[in-house]
């Protein structure tokens, strides 16, 4: 039965997420109906201008809202369970702030200019931030203790992204550049630059998937998995892995959006229970969905448009405390 109950949830987020994405596709200067949206998807060869605004323009934003939900929502709650803390995020661990530091890095000294090069760099910013916090989290007594990891994030988040705050405070022009991107935006994108990022996601959540039953083994604790023949820093290791591709990938992509992952992991956990291999893939959905719907309002607020990571902020700040206050989300 309750297998039923979260194959049916997967099949109703399935046709909610088609539907986010479908209004993502409609939404905009120019408002498309569904149908007309169906009717330039098949046919992008067509000659009307409307046929080139939804490929050149919302169909890449589309596919951003898709990977940035997914890499950001399955990241956060991988965090989740490796820290044990329920509001850990790709931020917590500073995987956001290493990546972001490495694309100031690279504009600032480097001359990037190619998102194909944001991609790489934002990648190894990530994994490098990833390796620091799991030798640092490890290290001494009470080794791989989940408060040590996430305090070792917190701190060298902090110490990273002073950095890249003194990096664009001292550089005009790569703060100009990297205003927009560092909001958290799907715009301005062609569909090749937006496809960059579709591998690494996809091998992140390949990776995520196939790590599920281990983290469930270390959610029952460290004494008990090491029982059950489980090597805990090994977990670890492969979940730090898949979150370096995940939140890099999105974030190279799109920049830092935040509360993603705090969300899409608690609701799924609200709706199915505390398993991580559906809680992965609602995370998946959900993500999806959040990003999409954040993504549409942000265009319809004002006459310009709102970077999506700042209506997440907006929006994800008082529901996580309704959220907290409601359901006392206080353990995993």
């Amino acid at each position: 039965m309750l297998f039923r109950f979260r194959f049916t949830g997967v099949f109703l987020l399935t046709v909610l997420t088609l539907g986010a994405l479908l209004l993502s596709l409609g939404v905009g200067a120019r408002a498309l109906a569904p149908d007309e949206v169906l009717h330039y998807l098949f046919h992008p060869e067509s000659s009307d201008p409307l046929s080139q605004v939804v490929w050149q323009s919302r169909v890449p934003r589309t596919v951003l809202v898709l990977l940035a939900g997914a890499g950001f929502g399955v990241a956060g709650g991988l965090m989740q369970a490796v820290t044990r803390n329920p509001l850990a995020d790709p931020g917590i661990l500073g995987v956001n702030a290493g990546a972001s530091l490495a694309v100031v890095v690279g504009l600032a000294f480097l001359g990037l200019t190619d998102l194909r090069n944001y991609m790489w760099f934002a990648l190894v910013g990530a994994f490098a931030t990833s390796v620091v916090v799991f030798v640092v989290g490890n290290a001494g007594k009470n080794h791989g203790h989940a408060v040590r990891m996430t305090l070792s994030g917190v701190a060298l988040g902090a110490v990273l992204s002073g950095l890249s705050s003194a990096i664009l405070l001292t550089n005009s022009d790569v703060l100009r550049r990297m205003r927009g991107w560092a909001a958290g935006t799907t715009a301005s994108q062609s569909l090749d630059d937006a496809l960059l990022a579709l591998p690494w996601i996809i091998g992140g959540l390949v990776i995520a998937l196939l790590s599920t039953r281990a983290l469930d083994v270390l959610a029952l604790g460290e004494a008990s998995a090491v029982a059950m023949g489980a090597r805990p820093n090994r977990i670890r290791l492969v979940a730090l892995v898949a979150i370096t591709l995940l939140a890099g990938g999105a974030t190279a992509a799109t920049g830092p959006i935040g509360f993603i992952g705090l969300l899409a992991p608690h609701l799924a956990r609200m709706l199915i229970g505390p398993h991580q291999g559906w809680i992965t893939v609602y995370s998946l959905f959900l993500g999806t969905i959040v990003v999409a719907l954040s993504d549409v309002l942000g265009r319809v607020l004002t006459e310009g448009e709102v970077p999506v990571g700042v209506v997440t902020a907006f929006i994800g700040a008082p529901v996580l405390i309704w959220m907290a206050r409601r359901f006392r989300l206080n353990e995993l």
